[in-house]
């Protein structure tokens, strides 16, 4: 079957006479545009993806891409004369490279070649080859944590397979992590082959919503009931903090409702500095009496006449 050839230049989107530091950036920004792990679940993001790295192994390599542009220009030859052919611009015979030599000639780089390559460089070479060593594919797995374990950091028990058998995985998560943020476990993702190493594991942490409190970043935010008389009057109101701790509020008088106060230092840890904290931010909701008694009353209805219409 007639294959169609790859245009590894239109692939990143370069001239021929791109330079090698316009193919790298032209390679870094699309690898970044269609990486799975900003399209997960994409099959045609995978699929582009592997072009994109298919088109750098060749371009980027100066050896490659001399012999890419000097097949490129014969290469309906190579596709019907087979492992031997004769043309107008040599008369020297040639042959088809084994994989193993075409690995070599393109720098072997792990990435699976399309059957373009496959048919002007992947047969005709003499016996079996073996397999080539390649390092374990890297494994993911999400985990839930609750707000307060982001908190103060906590640590998750994986069974993962090694060899055909389960195997346990102590991974500790750090203080002040962040939804989405990706924890990597090192040498305990899949096996290599041959003596090369296994791969990485990564956990995917999955923030659960809380009740109270909501994160912004470093900083947390929550909200606090107060009596209108402490609004009007103002005083002291307890503040729960995310760990447990309470905290005495000053509120002054004449606080509007909605008003918020910052508590410097009682947000979220970095992960990089665990000292450093965000602050908590804290609303107050001015409370309503659900009833009122007969003296209460009259002390309102006093207000009332204060306060004037």
């Amino acid at each position: 079957m007639p294959v169609e050839f790859k245009d590894y230049y239109a692939t990143l989107g370069v001239p021929k006479t791109a330079t090698d530091a316009e193919i790298k950036k032209a390679f870094r920004k699309l690898a970044r545009e269609h990486h799975p792990d900003v399209n997960p679940g994409s099959k045609a993001a995978e699929a582009k993806f592997k072009e994109i790295n298919e088109a750098n192994e060749v371009l980027g390599n100066p050896e490659s891409r001399r012999k890419y542009d000097e097949l490129g220009a014969n290469w309906r030859n190579y596709e019907h004369a087979g492992p031997q052919y004769s043309s107008q611009q040599a008369r020297q015979r040639t042959r088809t490279v084994t994989p193993d030599e075409m690995s070599d000639m393109f720098g072997g780089g792990g990435v699976n070649f399309s059957d373009f390559f496959e048919t002007f460089f992947g047969g005709g070479g003499g016996g079996a080859r073996q397999p080539r060593a390649r390092r374990g594919r890297d494994a993911e797995s999400v985990v839930d944590l609750t707000l307060e374990e982001a908190l103060s950091g906590t640590s998750r028990m994986l069974s993962v397979e090694r060899n055909g058998k389960p195997h346990k995985v102590e991974v500790r998560i750090p203080p002040g992590i962040k939804d989405g943020s990706r924890v990597k476990v090192r040498g305990e993702g899949e096996a290599g082959s041959g003596d090369m190493p296994a791969g990485d594991l990564y956990l995917v942490v999955r923030l659960l919503p809380h009740g109270r409190f909501e994160r912004r970043g470093q900083d947390l935010y929550t909200r606090v009931p107060i009596p209108v008389t402490t609004a009007v009057l103002g005083g002291e109101v307890t503040v729960s903090t995310l760990s447990g701790s309470t905290l005495k509020l000053r509120v002054p008088e004449l606080t509007p409702a909605g008003r918020t106060f910052r508590l410097r230092g009682h947000g979220m840890p970095d992960t990089k500095s665990p000292e450093t904290r965000g602050d908590l931010f804290v609303a107050v909701d001015i409370q309503i009496p659900a009833q009122l008694s007969k003296e209460a009353r009259e002390h309102y209805e006093a207000l009332g006449k204060l306060a004037g219409p």
